[in-house]
């Protein structure tokens, strides 16, 4: 218990951190560029043998933007978002990709889980609702992975609503 926060914590019921899904890793980026640059390099030569020397220049160039496109990719992908729901309050944290944070406080006896369903596709957005506020929450996760988070936050949401419970020692 510090003066600044005179509650101590209480015990997570939920929580979770969703982040961005990227299937190239490190490793397979640089052998994506090492394999595109040398195959751009390659053709470019040709080119360049057969008198059509302005097109080698381009051939890099090709290999500049798609290295610029993965790596504001990856940038993208430092956004996260923490969902942490406890006996007494559900929080959200959104945080950027620049490192920009809000946050959203709700009491759980006073939020409901709402889904928005596509009949192609499945699951496509969830939101929290509670009073006026709707607030879209896990946009980084597929359908699949939507459907088993909202069915475990429904259920940290059903306990909290619960309350505490008590066992009873014999």
């Amino acid at each position: 218990m510090t003066l600044d926060n005179p509650r101590p914590p209480e015990d997570a019921i939920f929580s979770a951190v969703i982040t961005p899904h990227r299937s190239l890793g490190p490793n397979g980026f640089k052998i994506l560029m090492l394999v595109l640059g040398l195959m751009s390099f390659v053709v470019g030569v040709v080119f360049l043998l057969a008198g059509a020397w302005p097109v080698f220049g381009f051939f890099g160039l090709d290999v500049l933007l798609v290295y610029w496109a993965f790596r504001a990719n990856y940038r993208a992908a430092k956004a996260y978002e923490v969902i942490t729901v406890t006996p007494s309050e559900l929080t959200v944290q959104q945080v950027s990709h620049r490192g920009r944070m809000q946050e959203w406080m709700f009491n759980p006896l006073w939020v409901r889980l709402d889904r928005e369903r596509h009949e192609e596709y499945g699951l496509v957005r969830l939101f929290l609702v509670s009073r006026s506020l709707r607030l879209v929450i896990a946009s980084f996760l597929g359908p699949s992975e939507k459907e088993t988070f909202a069915t475990a936050l429904n259920n940290a949401i059903g306990e909290a609503k619960r309350g505490p419970t008590r066992t009873r020692i014999e």
